[in-house]
């Protein structure tokens, strides 16, 4: 059980106090290193695509609050994309990362599968052919949608059983995440022979440092969330990054490495804001690694693009010209987590809310909890409310999403662009073959 979580309380001089009236124009002075995204010259050995789940411009405004400076994406932006799918406007992770993988449009629900059921090439199996090495790295289970989309092809998402021996048969050199109940021993026993180190905790992780091949499963589903990874014995995102680059960068050839961070998705349809922006700093932690490693390298290409929109976020909201984003700062616990520790006749919603939020629940917001079919998203609603954060869905919304971009052939990336056109681009800046038909 939770005792208790730290609070990382950052301290951030007149955030609070600023109006949004006032901050028309205003200038943000970042402490962050920029990364100066456009840089032409250069060959690019190794391409890291990174992809915050659900992530779109109201979380990056949100986020850029939450931090109360730029954060290491800022500088990095690029362009936007578009991602419908080929049967909808709004997409779902499979289609959006089927499109970002193989460059083909897909119907909601398909892994790197047409419309018309024709198998799909994704970027990855195109950077394997040309010598290269690659990595999965994912808070969610491996065999989720968007790490699935890279290497391997079923009509359906939930076909999670059916992913997990694809991506050895595709020789996927890293794979890191969550779902070891798809993984049974067998499975792991022939990867061993064929030559993967297998881990199960963080320790486990960090004492690797030699294998050129690898399998971490920490988690029997999905990992941990970030505000409740203290309880786990989980890696976080970001030393699963740091873990995945040494051990892909052992190939001289070069590597193709697809990193996300799952649940900032999960937070968005929870309607937790401050899951979402906990797991967005998670993410940030990773593509700080992924920096260190491309600056060093020079020869790495950083692209980073959530899939879609969850939850439809806002930034202020409730008719008020103000937005409360360091309200979340102080909360310590997923409202998951929060509904789990109300006992059975509901009497200590106040008191667990006041625990993990600092907030003091009206009469009225107590009796809104007690009476939901889903407390959790209740607290969350609460919370977000609190926070000025608003939402228009539990699902996914069809906006555009920003494109950011470091490293050789970052300019390549400039522009408003269909999510179809992102692994053609990469290949080019590797100099790879890749050229997708349905």
């Amino acid at each position: 059980m939770k005792t208790s979580l730290k609070k990382k309380v950052m301290s951030i001089t007149a955030v609070s106090t600023i109006t949004i009236g006032m901050l028309v124009g205003a200038n943000w002075h970042s402490s962050t290193v920029k990364a100066k995204p456009h840089q032409n010259n250069g060959n690019v050995k190794n391409v890291i695509f990174m992809v915050p789940d659900g992530y779109s411009a109201s979380y990056a405004t949100s986020y850029r609050w939450y931090k109360g400076e730029e954060s290491a994406m800022d500088s990095m932006l690029v362009g936007m994309h578009r991602t419908y799918s080929a049967d909808t406007e709004v997409t779902d992770s499979a289609a959006a990362g089927t499109a970002m993988a193989t460059g083909v449009k897909t119907n909601n629900g398909m892994i790197s599968t047409s419309p018309e059921g024709k198998k799909l090439k994704t970027i990855l199996q195109a950077a394997e052919d040309a010598g290269k090495s690659s990595g999965l790295v994912a808070t969610s289970t491996i065999t989720h949608a968007t790490p699935a989309v890279f290497a391997s092809n079923v009509a359906s998402r939930a076909d999670e059983a059916n992913i997990a021996p694809q991506l050895l048969e595709n020789d996927v050199d890293v794979i890191l995440g969550g779902g070891k109940k798809y993984f049974p021993n067998s499975l792991l026993k022939k990867a061993e022979k064929d030559g993967y180190e297998i881990v199960s905790e963080r320790n486990d992780l960090k004492k690797k440092n030699k294998a050129k091949k690898m399998i971490g499963l920490f988690a029997e589903e999905g990992m941990a969330p970030e505000l409740d990874r203290d309880e786990t014995k989980q890696p976080s995102l970001a030393e699963m990054t740091d873990s995945a680059l040494k051990t892909l960068n052992k190939d001289k050839d070069g590597f193709f490495l697809m990193i996300e961070g799952s649940q900032i998705d999960w937070a968005g349809h929870a309607h937790d804001a401050a899951w979402a922006m906990k797991d967005s700093q998670a993410f940030e932690e990773a593509v700080e690694k992924a920096l260190d490693f491309a600056k060093k390298d020079k020869k790495t290409l950083i692209v980073i693009a959530g899939d879609h929109d969850t939850g439809g976020m806002s930034v202020g909201g409730y008719g008020e010209y103000d937005a409360k984003i360091e309200v979340l700062r102080d909360v310590t616990a997923t409202g998951d987590f929060m509904a789990s520790q109300i006992n059975a006749n509901k009497s200590n919603i106040k008191e667990i809310v006041k625990k993990y939020t600092t907030l003091d629940l009206s009469n009225d917001e107590i009796e809104k909890v007690k009476t939901a079919d889903k407390p959790s998203i209740a607290i969350n609603e609460i919370v977000s409310e609190h926070a000025l954060v608003g939402w228009t869905s539990t699902q996914h919304t069809g906006v555009d999403i920003p494109l950011y971009a470091f490293g050789p052939s970052a300019d390549l990336f400039a522009g408003l662009h269909e999510n179809t056109d992102l692994p053609g681009l990469m290949a080019k800046a590797m100099k790879i073959k890749f050229k997708q038909t349905k």
